[in-house]
């Protein structure tokens, strides 16, 4: 190639590079106008979208217009649009589309956004409140009854239909962090919820950033993939989950490693688990990776801590993991792939038998993870590979069980991870807004 055409080459390329920039901004832009839309029609009550729940955003009433179905599904496809650009931009090898700033005040603004209204989408938070009112105002243990044994308090009119028989399938630490927000009644103990998971996912962000300084990969990137996701922030965020507490909890063991504080990190894992059990699967992938006991010295220090604690409060049932693990396989959600697969192949639905395979193909995935793990393999991409793992297999499927392996695989040293947790979270959004392309009837 000749001087002038390498000339003319490089001088495109300067030109085109400087409107990335801009394109990121109106990328930006579109992100906070979907959530915008999504938080403001949903402050107006009386949508399907919008769970019932004491007035929380009154403020916001009178800009919007009731969120229906359709302007949902639209403003997820823009988001979801915008947020693959903004992912791309931030990928480009040499190219600052977009400053570390910039990332920043996009996300604490979505965030902002999502704190200032209601609560989307999901009743599972007026559960979390349920049973810690049952605990602490009613002196009745959330491992042993549902909701339905405080039927005359006010928080059960907001719980959902499916978990008003049902106990609670937290951990004993996440009950025990709900218990102090139980008398700030049901509006008081909202605001404390949200609160909990804005602080959470502004811990995670934090430490996501940190870890991938320390592998050595771009951070903005990483802050970005997890901290603008549709599914973290809409759904995540917007429903206020205590998935957010155990991803902090789960990020701060990656980081501990990292820093070789084998002691604290292995506590972390436990901690984390007992918000949500899920989380504990990173435990042997650590222990493995260290070939050392001090991992353990730490679960097992955190974990008699937990269990002393938790049996403390709750008995037996608040410690009884497996229990509760057994109860919640068995439900069957519409989303889940399980779920779209046996429809696929004209099943009516999930069967015993599809809930065995399942199970056996998940421990399958394990063993071979296990075993990759011993012989070398990043134990941090294994880890972020098994929860991918059990979110596909699961019968029980939600949009913010989607997130877990989400700030593992940004930080992990195998790439095809992240590649795959943002195809599977693209097949549940590609299945959430197929509706709009539905022919009309």
């Amino acid at each position: 190639m000749s001087v002038a055409a390498e000339g003319e080459l490089g001088f495109a390329r300067t030109r085109s590079e400087q409107w990335l920039p801009a394109l990121a901004t109106v990328l930006a832009l579109l992100l906070v106008a979907a959530t915008a839309e999504i938080v403001l029609d949903g402050a107006l009550d009386h949508s399907a979208l919008i769970p019932k729940s004491p007035e929380i955003a009154g403020w916001l009433k009178g800009i919007g217009e009731r969120l229906g179905y359709r302007v949902f599904l639209i403003a997820i496809l823009i988001f979801t649009g915008a947020y693959a650009g903004i992912v791309a931009l931030a990928g480009r090898a040499g190219v600052s589309a977009i400053s570390k700033r910039t990332a920043i005040i996009l996300i604490g603004a979505l965030h902002a956004i999502v704190f200032a209204g209601p609560i989307l989408l999901s009743t599972d938070v007026f559960s979390y409140i349920a049973y810690a009112r049952m605990g602490v105002e009613h002196g009745i243990n959330p491992y042993l009854h549902g909701p339905i044994a405080i039927s005359r308090d006010p928080v059960y009119y907001y719980v959902g239909q499916d978990w008003k028989h049902v106990a609670t399938a937290y951990g004993p630490l996440y009950t025990l962090l709900s218990y102090p927000l139980a008398p700030l009644g049901v509006r008081g103990a909202l605001w404390g919820m949200k609160l909990e998971a804005l602080l959470a996912s502004a811990g995670t962000l934090a430490l996501t950033w940190r870890c991938a300084r320390a592998r050595g990969l771009e951070p903005v990137r990483a802050l970005l993939i997890v901290g603008a996701n549709p599914l973290y922030i809409i759904y995540g965020l917007g429903g206020a989950h205590n998935d957010l507490i155990m991803l902090l909890l789960m990020m701060a063991a990656v980081s501990f490693t990292l820093a070789g504080r084998d002691v604290p990190a292995a506590a972390s894992v436990v901690a984390g688990a007992l918000v949500k059990a899920t989380v504990a699967v990173l435990l042997p992938f650590m222990i493995l990776s260290k070939r050392r006991l001090r991992p353990l010295l730490g679960a097992a220090g955190a974990l008699a801590v937990g269990a002393v604690a938790g049996y403390a409060a709750f008995g037996i049932h608040g410690i009884d993991v497996v229990a509760a693990l057994n109860r919640d396989a068995a439900f069957v959600s519409t989303d889940s792939f399980a779920t779209e697969i046996a429809h696929l192949f004209g099943k009516p639905g999930v069967f015993p038998v599809d809930h065995t395979l399942l199970k056996v193909a998940l421990v399958a995935i394990v063993l071979h993870l296990l075993w990759r793990t011993w012989r070398g393999y990043d134990w941090v991409a294994a880890s972020g590979w098994t929860l991918l793992a059990i979110t596909v297999t699961s019968t029980w499927l939600l949009a913010w069980y989607i997130l877990w392996p989400l700030p593992l695989a940004v930080v992990a040293r195998d790439r095809r991870l992240l590649v795959a947790t943002l195809f599977i979270q693209a097949l549940f959004i590609v299945h959430q807004i197929s509706p709009l392309f539905a022919p009309v009837q």
